[in-house]
């Protein structure tokens, strides 16, 4: 990412977190939607999960800037989702399910510049979290 995507990324994001309520229920309605597999995986009350996921994506969007910093936090989400039966192939679908959430809160403001700076974020971060999670399992089998 460059510093131009991180700061779409921010500024987009500033806009969204007004509506942080309203988005989490978005991203879950269409999550559930385009990957109805998923929707079992989240037992706890659905409100408070959406304002864990605002949350954790507002100090991850802040974080940006320094990309490092934020990996063993996620490295560590990751490996806790194993736990809670996330799988590689949930990860497409909840960036879809991301991409479609902004696009909706932001509407116009979700240009093709900053459509493709969020894409770019959410594939190095869930590569990383993927990483984390699979690799680590697939060498204890």
């Amino acid at each position: 990412m460059t510093p131009d995507q991180i700061q779409l990324i921010q500024a987009s994001f500033q806009k969204v977190a007004p509506i942080s309520d309203k988005a989490a229920e978005l991203f879950y309605g269409r999550l559930f939607q385009i990957a109805p597999e998923t929707k079992p995986l989240f037992k706890s009350n659905i409100e408070d999960q959406g304002r864990k996921l605002m949350t954790t994506l507002g100090l991850v969007v802040n974080g940006l800037s320094n990309f490092e910093t934020i990996l063993p936090a996620a490295k560590t989400l990751a490996v806790k989702h194993v736990e809670y039966g996330v799988e590689p192939a949930h990860y497409p679908p909840v960036g879809a399910a991301l991409i479609w959430t902004l696009e909706q809160g932001l509407g116009d403001a979700f240009d093709e510049a900053t459509r493709t700076a969020w894409s770019a974020a959410y594939a190095a971060l869930s590569s990383v979290m993927i990483e984390a999670a699979y690799s680590s399992a697939e060498a204890a089998e």
